[in-house]
């Protein structure tokens, strides 16, 4: 019996293991729009599956928090009481429950119930100290199942004063050895759950780097990337990965939000077939209400309140559906000039006592801090505030034109940024970049230039590391959401809406043969 058919199941199958999996679930609460995800529908499959087999163990890949209004507002007490409440058996740390700090995540991780694994973060100088394991052995049916918890390489990824102490180690020396360490205490099988992500990055080791480079793992559950590894297009995510001893890993992701809930299905008889049963749950609205667990509705009761009162105050107007893609240009277009349009009101500001005070040649923003899509029509003060939700400031810097380029050469080969109208980065189509163009005219290596930016990215964060090399200017004393907010409304007062240039901004050279590359 495969895992959709669980649910109208009422009868156990002895000898099955059934691992259902969750990641990057992001504080999506609430059904959305499309009547896709929300923890009421994702705990009524849980308790389906829980009834129909004898052994569960229910898993996250982290990212459980920030996105929504719900972590803007209460800071993970409405996520961290409602995973427990699911009864996760085992979970594991997301980049983004850093986001409040180290001091905050171990006040939140030292109440989850469940076994709290990372086999490759150590925080023994922390005050996380002792709260995660390397990694546990579930006793399941006579056989011993392994898992163990890799953590993503926090530099240029978490603000450094968010890990403040946290060591880091290599992610597959570490997994090898920890995966050897289960096996060699009688484990028939081992699971390496993961927030690293599905696919290559450039300088990053992935859940497919693992697969192949490993030698006692048997599956993988990752997190990170967003990834929908659907069992049913092998060729465009492939999920049965060979080791480095010529045998198959299961390598699997969920994708995002809560939409679906991840089910491995194990024969516990023949586990040397390593031929594990694997697809998803579509986590949606087809419950009827009796299904939904009424303790958690009463729980999220009051949150609810809050936020559907702030998702109702409409601020705006959008005039085209835009997507919060990377490729898809207008919204990450919108981001940018917003940026240069605050960053010279500011700099004009500045000057009326300053008069030396020089003017914002551009700005970057970050397509990642762009968390949801808008689609067309009116714009609510919650849509804002759950788009743009990280608690980042606006800064005005001063840089060399070197390190812009630099920055941009890094940015290029994933399809680019968040950059003001002012700027063209102009690759050979296949994002080298040839020059960077600001205000019609290429950047002068030795020149400064005046660049209006979020902290997160002059810290040198999403591996913009030359941002470092700057000098502060200026630094905002609000969130960059409640600056966004203001422009909005400013709009709005002014009968405009949200209507980005679709321009693009990393551009081919024209004078380029199709598929051509220069030599460098």
């Amino acid at each position: 019996m495969m895992c959709g058919l669980l649910l109208a199941a009422g009868a156990a199958m002895a000898e099955d293991l059934v691992i259902l999996t969750t990641n990057d679930t992001h504080s999506n609460i609430d059904t959305d729009v499309s009547g896709a995800g929300g923890v009421l529908p994702r705990k009524a499959i849980i308790d389906s599956v829980r009834k129909a087999e004898k052994n569960v163990i229910l898993v996250d890949a982290g990212d459980m928090v920030q996105g929504t209004l719900y972590f803007k507002y209460f800071k993970g007490d409405v996520e961290y009481p409602l995973f427990n409440m699911m009864d996760y058996d085992i979970r594991i740390l997301g980049n983004h429950e850093f986001d409040n700090g180290i001091d905050e995540l171990a006040r939140y991780w030292k109440n989850v119930k469940g076994d709290r694994l990372s086999a490759n973060y150590d925080f023994s100088d922390t005050p996380a100290r002792g709260i995660f394991m390397p990694s546990v052995i579930k006793k399941v049916d006579g056989h011993k199942v392994g898992f163990l918890g890799l953590n993503v390489d926090p530099k240029s990824l978490i603000s450094e004063e968010n890990y403040n102490g946290m060591k880091f180690k290599d992610i597959i020396s570490t997994a090898n050895a920890e995966a050897a360490r289960l096996r060699k205490k009688g484990c028939d099988l081992v699971v390496a759950v993961t927030h690293i992500g599905y696919g290559p990055e450039p300088g990053r080791e992935s859940d497919l780097d693992l697969a192949r480079q490993s030698r006692d793992i048997d599956i993988i559950i990752g997190g990170h990337s967003h990834s929908f590894v659907d069992p049913s297009t092998p060729d465009k995510t492939p999920y049965r990965i060979v080791n480095a001893e010529g045998r198959p890993v299961l390598v699997t992701q969920t994708g995002k939000y809560g939409r679906n809930v991840g089910c491995i299905k194990i024969d516990l008889d023949h586990l040397a077939d390593r031929d594990y049963g694997y697809e998803y749950i579509p986590v949606t609205d087809r419950f009827p209400h009796e299904a939904y667990d009424n303790k958690i509705e009463a729980f999220l009761a009051p949150y609810k309140h809050v936020v559907d009162s702030v998702n109702s105050v409409v601020v705006g107007h959008s005039l085209q559906n835009l997507s919060n893609r990377r490729e898809s240009g207008p919204f990450a277009n919108w981001a940018g000039d917003f940026g240069q349009w605050y960053g010279r009101n500011v700099a004009d500001s500045l000057r009326m006592s300053d008069p030396a005070f020089p003017d914002v040649d551009l700005a970057i923003m970050n397509v990642g801090g762009i968390r949801q899509p808008m689609p067309e029509g009116p714009v609510t003060e919650g849509q804002i505030l759950s788009t743009f939700p990280f608690s980042n400031r606006l800064r005005l810097i001063s840089i060399k034109g070197s390190d812009l380029v630099e920055t941009m050469k890094i940015v290029a080969p994933r399809g680019g940024e968040a950059v003001s109208e002012a700027v063209r980065v102009v690759t050979d189509g296949k994002g080298n970049v040839l020059r960077v163009v600001v205000n019609g005219e290429e950047v002068d290596p030795e020149r400064d230039y005046t660049v209006c930016t979020i902290d997160y990215i002059a810290e040198g964060n999403d591996d913009m590391i030359p941002m470092k090399r700057h000098r502060e200017l200026w630094r905002d004393s609000e969130e960059v959401s409640v600056r966004i907010l203001e422009y909005v409304r400013h709009l709005e007062s002014l009968g405009l809406g949200i209507n980005p240039d679709p321009t693009r901004r990393f551009v081919r050279d024209v004078r380029l043969p199709a598929g051509e590359v220069p030599e460098s």
